[in-house]
């Protein structure tokens, strides 16, 4: 079997904290118009789930059922993160997938209706673009609306530091997958909302 031919490919980045103190984290990729057609709303969340398990080798496992999505613990019923059923969009030429933040061990108690998770995927440069968006999220480790500076700290370090790692996985993985080519991938900082870095 041939290798994968090589490209370059750069994933745009951003993590920040809004002024009220909640999370807003996007990442995208561009891929070609021949990938564009494989890119369902659906595939992109399916695969989504399957990086966290590999990544984490198994000890986060997603569990979707008709009322919720729920990344767990393995062999627990433990939910890190909760969420609403998976919401589909789907237009002409565009599609996307809402989870909303319904609750889990990483969240804040009193903001467990807040935050949204997104999978969207619509034309972008010659092509489609697959973005990965979390929302209004407000984590354990901050505390409140008005964290210290050694709890943003302890943020990014841990849980921020590793939705990026996710992130950035699953998009060159998909990458990889809908284009036949190995990228040689390069995180490009980009600034899509005021707010402070994480």
């Amino acid at each position: 079997m041939p290798e994968p031919r090589q490209h370059d490919l750069e994933i745009s980045c951003q993590q920040i904290l809004l002024p009220d103190a909640s999370v807003y984290s996007v990442q995208w990729i561009d891929l070609p118009v021949s990938a564009a057609w494989q890119a369902s709303p659906a595939f992109l969340l399916a695969r989504y789930f399957k990086v966290v398990r590999r990544l984490t080798l198994g000890v986060v496992s997603p569990v979707m059922t008709p009322e919720s999505v729920q990344f767990r613990v393995a062999g627990t019923r433990l939910a890190l993160l909760a969420f609403s059923a998976p919401r589909f969009e789907t237009a002409e030429s565009a599609g996307a997938v809402h989870l909303g933040i319904s609750g889990g061990i990483l969240v804040q108690p009193g903001e467990c209706d807040c935050g949204m998770f997104s999978i969207l995927a619509a034309p972008g440069d010659g092509g489609v673009r697959v973005t990965v968006r979390l929302s209004d999220y407000c984590p354990l480790l901050l505390g409140s609306r008005n964290p210290s500076r050694l709890r943003k700290l302890c943020y990014g370090l841990t849980q921020s530091f590793f939705h990026k790692v996710v992130t950035v996985r699953y998009l060159a993985s998909l990458y990889r997958e809908l284009t036949g080519a190995k990228p040689h991938v390069a995180v490009k900082k980009v600034q899509v909302r005021q707010g402070a870095d994480i």
